[in-house]
């Protein structure tokens, strides 16, 4: 999407634009507070951070419903804040907690919560695509009008259960929307080291499912590919695949020493910040000045002020409930 089509979409639809910042914007201040506490030691383990690519999540969770579900991979803080699970709940699972989502049980690459049909935070390579395909199944089966959004990155395309669920998925006619985020890198491996075909679109074409690339640094240009895709789906035109082309601004995890990427290369990729890019056109449309901006910023400094300190001040789980959830519950059994 070019400058014009920016400014005439932003001219259509202010509120939309304005919505769409204000969630990369949540997103990129949720993930700059999670690097500072994993600093100072009070997230621990794995973290992967979204800074860069927050066009994506922001686009795509902006036209689901309340009953869609929604699958996600280790990078995944992002995709639950905005599909409606609270910072808080999020802040307190990376803390260990037991406010946490997941009672502090999965930490930063595990999160869910069914109230909001968030199915992870999945670690496994792809492992998320074939749960997206039996979500769908299941709401097929039952008659129920709902979508399926599986969120994964380009490395999954080298797995098998990518092929297979592209194929089942399609055999089946079933409404998941594929959503490939390609940030060019699979942990350190480049695309062009692992893929004689980087045109990934194609690769879910050849199964026959409607694909098509997209700018994920453009919270526009996203929302609106998700849009078509999402009508058409629900229209019954089976699943859909969208290759969001992107890019992670920080390495692979808090690990990574990152020697495999030119920085010449991440610099280039900075100037087209997604929140610098939507921002920069509201304000040259006239939809947003300097005493909004701070404005948003203030609510959203404010919501992770209250996620850390609730995060903080929860509690660990109790030593003798360290067993639980390790096998089912009989039914009627005292917790």
């Amino acid at each position: 999407m070019n400058d014009e089509e920016r400014a005439r979409a932003i001219e259509g639809h202010p509120d939309r634009a304005l919505d769409l910042l204000r969630r990369m914007i949540r997103v990129r201040r949720l993930e700059e507070r999670c690097v500072e506490l994993y600093s100072a030691t009070k997230i621990r383990g794995f973290l992967h951070v979204y800074i860069g690519e927050e066009a994506v999540a922001a686009g795509v969770m902006s036209v689901l419903g309340p009953d869609d579900a929604v699958v996600a991979t280790y990078r995944e803080h992002g995709h639950a804040l905005l599909r409606g699970v609270s910072a808080e709940s999020i802040m307190a699972e990376m803390f260990g907690r037991a406010e946490g989502c997941c009672r502090g049980r999965g930490g930063s690459m595990h999160l869910f919560d069914a109230a909001t049909r968030f199915y992870g935070g999945n670690a496994i390579v792809a492992g998320g695509l074939p749960l997206a395909v039996g979500l769908a199944l299941a709401d097929k089966l039952a008659g129920r009008d709902r979508v399926t959004a599986c969120f994964f990155g380009e490395g999954a395309i080298a797995e098998g259960e990518f092929h297979e669920s592209m194929n089942l998925a399609a055999l089946w006619d079933l409404p998941v929307l594929f959503c490939c985020e390609n940030n060019l890198y699979a942990m350190g491996t480049a695309l062009e080291r692992s893929e004689s075909q980087t045109d990934l679109a194609l690769k879910a074409a050849a199964y026959e499912i409607p694909s098509w690339a997209v700018d994920g640094m453009d919270a526009i240009a996203v929302e609106d590919a998700a849009r078509r895709a999402a009508e058409a789906m629900r229209a019954g035109g089976g699943p859909h695949f969208l290759e969001l082309r992107t890019y992670r601004f920080r390495a692979h995890s808090m690990f990574d020493p990152e020697r495999y990427r030119d920085k010449v290369e991440v610099e280039h990729w900075m100037e087209r910040d997604p929140i610098r890019l939507l921002q920069g056109a509201l304000e040259a449309s006239g939809r947003l000045d300097a005493d909004a901006l701070a404005s948003i910023e203030r609510e959203v400094a404010a919501e992770m002020d209250a996620a850390v300190a609730f995060a903080e001040a929860g509690t660990p789980e109790p030593v003798e409930e360290l067993t639980r959830f390790v096998t089912s519950e009989r039914a009627g059994a005292t917790p």
